[in-house]
């Protein structure tokens, strides 16, 4: 929406749209029966099986609470329910919270969002130098995820990890997934920067700091940013994955920074939310969510640690998280005065479709809001299919959800007759295919087409392969990879899976979901080119 020349934000970047501070309409008047309409729904919602881990759903309406619903179990061990004083481990809903800090110290002129990252951070690569602050507030940096260099070195989410290992990862990169500013690609390692950048100019810790500056001052006393996954912390549910029918206790060794260290709660992220619609911090909500389009002029909706949508017809501003047995979903729609807040510690559950399900019962008979687009028939679109001018394949599932690198995410049908991706961390919009072609359209208006594949024999790879940019060695032998890295060797050889000659699915096994890297082999035959979720075009070559 258009900016008032007062709301505009002195430090951001170029052509940014900053939204305007929100101003709720007139608040729609709930009767009793309303709100009786709105807790069936979050019961039907939450009609889990018994003994099993469960969820908790808030809705909230210009400052005031009008259902708060939980269902299942914080502990299954100890058969502790989960309820109004839960906490749960939320993941990269954070992330907004380490850009507001970022922002309140630009407030204080210690910083610019302009600011090359190596400004503050110098120890880093040399190829960070056009990276700007505000890049790796809005996944448009480049730079490669963490989290996904670990895992190409055969490390994942339930590994013990150091600090510094963590750093060594970002450390070593010589090359970007592409030049800053021009897509946009979710990235965790940008997240983690500015965390350090907030604790080198403060002089405090990120916890201390969030703490002193918003949580204290907001009444958000059962929210802290928590390092050390193994610290204690009060009334935590334990976070639970689904397995044989049952379900075990997730494991998490990765220390946690600005990119989703936060523990907190229903309530407090219902304070939170009334005090970015409130002003209470001034401008800070405008300028999380002002957004800044790609230099090619299509629209940016990543904003600065919030997702910017459109949603049956109105405005929202979102996030999710997710972390090994938690999952999360944060939800505002600024023009309603409503926020809602899902969170789960069970892996087999969808808090971002309990958000919109709960944010339609609550607007029941809003002219506002829109009827849902009618459903298409998916049937055509079932299969696998792959680009080869990219490198990268996905999957179309019966039960309606696609995968790229096995991140599975649900789709919803759109106004123009297609899918898009639910979950805003995935730009991802896809047609029915047409003469065999499936057209995709991902970040920065940018469209790729796909054609079925399927698995023919593999090529001969044996021997040693080396990518200096992950410090790993994968050993290709009979169609299967041993990944050595350089903190441990993967426990398993990963399975080769050929969809051409040249491009190859090495499937890695994840305490997340079944992930999967595109590789392409060069026409030599003496390199492989990797492609993953969050990291591209790392290269092994023949050692």
């Amino acid at each position: 929406m258009p900016a008032r020349a007062q709301d505009q934000d002195p430090h951001s970047a170029p052509n940014a749209t900053v939204p305007k501070i929100d101003e709720p309409e007139e608040p729609l008047s709930m009767t009793d029966l309303d709100l009786l309409r709105l807790e069936r729904c979050l019961d039907r919602l939450l009609d889990l099986p018994a003994g099993a881990p469960g969820a908790t759903i808030g809705v909230a309406r210009d400052g005031r609470i009008l259902a708060h619903r939980s269902a299942g179990l914080a502990s299954v061990e100890l058969g502790v329910p989960i309820g109004p004083g839960t906490n749960f481990r939320i993941a990269s809903v954070s992330k907004q919270f380490t850009c507001a800090a970022i922002l309140l110290l630009a407030r204080e002129g210690r910083l610019a969002p302009s600011d090359p990252i190596r400004r503050h951070l110098p120890q880093l690569p040399a190829i960070l130098d056009s990276i700007t602050l505000d890049h790796l507030m809005r996944n448009t940096s480049g730079l490669r995820d963490m989290l996904e260099l670990n895992r190409l070195g055969g490390v994942d989410l339930g590994t013990p990890l150091a600090e510094e290992e963590l750093d060594a990862s970002i450390a070593r990169q010589s090359t970007l997934n592409f030049p800053p500013g021009t897509r946009y690609l979710y990235c965790n390692s940008g997240f983690r920067l500015l965390g350090q950048v907030v604790e080198r100019l403060s002089g405090q810790s990120l916890a201390a700091f969030l703490e002193t500056r918003f949580f204290t001052p907001l009444g958000m006393t059962r929210t802290r940013h928590t390092p050390s996954v193994a610290t204690p912390i009060p009334n935590l549910a334990t976070g639970y994955l689904p397995e044989g029918g049952g379900f075990v206790r997730a494991t998490q060794g990765f220390p946690l920074g600005g990119e989703g260290g936060l523990v907190s709660c229903v309530e407090d992220l219902m304070l939170w939310a009334d005090a970015m619609a409130k002003g209470a911090l001034g401008h800070l909500a405008a300028e999380l969510e002002a957004l800044v389009p790609f230099p090619n002029g299509e629209p940016g909706r990543y904003a600065r640690g919030l997702q910017a949508d459109a949603w049956r017809g109105l405005d929202t501003v979102s996030h999710g998280g997710l972390w090994p047995g938690y999952k999360t979903a944060y939800l505002r729609i600024p023009a309603k005065g409503l926020t809602v807040v899902a969170i789960a510690n069970n892996a087999a559950l969808d808090p971002a479709a309990f958000a919109n399900a709960a944010a339609a019962a609550a607007l029941a008979g809003d002219a506002d809001l829109l009827a849902e687009p009618p459903a298409i028939d998916r049937a055509s679109m079932v299969g696998t299919w792959l680009c080869e001018e990219d490198g990268l394949s996905l999957d179309f599932g019966e039960d309606g959800v696609a995968r790229m690198h096995g991140v599975p995410y649900a789709l919803a049908p759109t106004a123009d007759g297609r899918l898009a991706a639910l979950r805003g961390s995935f730009p991802f919009i896809a047609a029915p295919p047409r003469d065999g072609v499936l057209e995709v359209e991902f970040d920065a208006g940018r469209r790729r087409n796909f054609r079925r594949a399927s698995t023919v024999p593999a090529p001969m790879l044996d021997g040693n392969w080396s990518c200096p940019e992950l410090a790993t060695r994968w050993h290709i032998e009979g169609g299967s990879v041993q990944a050595a890295g350089p903190v441990r060797t993967a426990v398993a050889p990963w399975r080769v899976e050929a969809l051409t000659p040249r491009n190859l699915r090495v499937h890695i096994p994840s305490s997340l979901f079944p992930a999967w890297a595109d590789v392409v082999v060069s026409e030599d035959g003496r390199a492989l080119t990797v492609n993953a979720g969050r990291a591209r075009g790392l290269v092994f070559e023949r050692a």
